[in-house]
């Protein structure tokens, strides 16, 4: 069996990604966790690693012939904007321990978790071409998308070492089980379902002027990208957008959310909240090309299926309205 370890496999997309492959048998997997416990799965081994420290790394990714990097710390609009060193500082240290930690181990292949966040808005999905480094980054994402474009280049440069394989997924907003869905640290979509099916009001508050486009993929799908990139990747680096192409605005999004949980809600935005006013969507053209990757869950899938999962474990621990 492949020997894969994923790193914050208690987080949303690493807890995603670590059960799809603990449901191959062609894969025995280790998950990494720190300071949340760990869930139950008979095929997963879990070991404990501080991902700031250089030898909890190395234990951490001990016998990894896979190393799937989905440890980061992250955080909706407001957050973001209230604290944007708390996107900036632990991901810095944690990046550079685990790709420096792949390189010295002699790992196969690793897979890092890169995002969209470094393109400007537009009114056309962008290609990884798209991006000019010397452009200004948006004020919101400054710090966090200057982290991410350094930490492509340096997998760039550690993949030329020769002895590591090394991918970097640009990602699009994802969302689906597992996600954040408490109003304090959740991200626009896990939001808006959270409010849709605890509103007592018979409104949806949607933060900003609901204007600005998103490009929203289904957790489902990123894990088929991970799982291409492993098998058909055959650069020693890739990078790769991966998205639904589409920039959908955030009203819409929300409107469509209200019709599917089956209740009676007003969407109202409020300009006065926080938001980042940006349109961005991803030509994923390559990915295609090169992996055989393309989306298969449209929005309103996505959407219902979330709504019954989210109906089914009840994250924030609220009964529905």
């Amino acid at each position: 069996m492949i020997r894969v370890v994923v790193l914050g496999a208690t987080g949303f997309i690493g807890r995603n990604v670590a059960h799809a492959f603990a449901e191959d048998p062609a894969y025995s997997v280790a998950a990494v966790r720190h300071r949340r416990p760990a869930w139950a799965h008979p095929r997963i081994e879990w070991r404990e690693a501080d991902l700031t420290s250089a030898d909890d790394v190395a234990r951490a990714l001990a016998g990894a012939e896979i190393v799937v990097h989905a440890a980061a710390a992250t955080a909706g609009a407001g957050a973001n904007i209230a604290d944007p060193l708390a996107l900036v500082v632990d991901n810095q240290v944690m990046n550079a321990r685990v790709f420096a930690a792949a390189h010295r181990l002699g790992v196969g292949h690793l897979v890092w978790f890169s995002c969209s966040i470094m393109y400007a808005s537009a009114d056309r999905p962008q290609r990884e071409t798209d991006f000019d480094p010397a452009a200004a980054l948006h004020p919101a994402y400054r710090g966090a998308g200057t982290t991410k474009v350094y930490f492509e280049r340096m997998a760039e440069w550690y993949a030329g070492l020769g002895r590591t394989k090394f991918t970097a997924l640009r990602h699009s907003n994802i969302y689906g089980p597992h996600d954040k869905y408490d109003l304090g640290r959740s991200h626009f979509f896990g939001a808006t379902i959270t409010k849709a099916l605890t509103a007592r009001d018979g409104r949806i508050a949607l933060w900003g002027a609901g204007t600005e486009g998103r490009d929203l993929l289904h957790v489902d799908d990123l894990v088929g990208a991970v799982r291409a990139a492993i098998g058909r990747q055959s650069t020693p680096f890739g990078l790769y957008n991966i998205g639904s192409g589409l920039a959908v605005p955030v009203a819409d999004v929300a409107a469509r959310i209200a019709a599917l949980s089956g209740r009676p809600l007003a969407v109202t935005p409020d300009p006065s909240k926080p938001s980042i006013p940006v349109t961005i969507a991803l030509d994923c053209a390559r990915a295609f090309a090169e992996l055989g990757w393309r989306p298969r869950i449209g929005l309103d899938e996505g959407i219902a299926r979330t709504l019954d999962w989210w109906r089914t474990h009840r994250p924030t621990g609220e009964a529905p309205a």
